[in-house]
């Protein structure tokens, strides 16, 4: 397992008012709020008896260990946004928000991504995948020659109880879906750790690395990774594509 720390320059948008919320509302695990079963995961902390038994720690999600499996970090404003699970030629992004008490916000997600790429001159196809509902979208992309292209990606998204983990699978993953197996798999063995502390709808759930990780240094912008401002939350990171 390697861990690379990636540094963002965007800036995040002002904070939005957060709404309180109670320890019996937290308890609740998701229940009576109107969200799809989750008999596979992802997970909520309080579901997994032994949450970091072969996860790693990453404060806010716990991301299965998979041998032969890179995982790196992005930062902005020093702050860690976002953590991508790098196996063979595929990858995925991982984005844990919080979401509101009364029902999941990925229906309404899904909605936004689609209109953000089919304004920006991309195609979207709205499938029931293996993590059910996702988008396969052709995404306008700048080449370092100049040129522009497109790039496959596959947005998958989970309501939990007051949470919404969202995935970016990119690379052979979104190419050939049938080979994304095992990126999947460690979709569905995320636990995320939501928080008792108020958040408003939409905020990102704080990340961290874990104890003892070895980092490397910030990487250039050009390195290994391209942007796309393809985000619906007010403020979350921009998603990051693997070439």
């Amino acid at each position: 397992m390697i861990f690379r720390r990636r540094r963002r320059q965007d800036e995040a948008d002002e904070p939005m008012e957060a709404l309180p919320a109670t320890d019996e509302e937290t308890a609740e695990a998701g229940e009576d709020r109107g969200l799809r079963p989750r008999p596979e995961g992802p997970w909520d902390i309080a579901e997994v008896e032994n949450p970091e038994e072969g996860r790693v720690d990453l404060g806010g999600i716990l991301v299965p260990v998979v041998e032969g499996m890179e995982l790196r970090v992005e930062v902005a404003n020093d702050q860690i946004v976002a953590a991508t699970a790098i196996h063979g030629q595929s990858a995925l992004q991982l984005q844990p928000f919080a979401a509101p008490r009364s029902e999941g916000i990925w229906d309404e997600v899904r909605h936004e991504i689609a209109a953000g790429v089919t304004q920006q001159g991309g195609i979207v196809d709205e499938v029931e995948g293996p993590l059910g509902p996702e988008l396969r979208a052709h995404v306008p992309l700048q080449l370092p020659d100049g040129t522009y292209g497109t790039q496959l990606v596959r947005f998958v998204g989970c309501d939990g109880p007051r949470w919404f983990l969202r995935g970016v699978f990119s690379g052979q993953a979104a190419v050939q879906p049938e080979t994304a197996g095992v990126l999947e798999a460690v979709f569905r063995g995320v636990v995320v750790v939501r928080g008792k502390e108020p958040m408003a709808p939409r905020d990102p759930i704080p990340l961290r690395l874990p104890p003892n990780a070895m980092s490397a240094g910030p990487q250039d912008e050009d390195e290994r990774f391209d942007r796309d401002d393809l985000n619906p939350f007010e403020r979350g990171p921009e998603i990051t594509e693997v070439r």
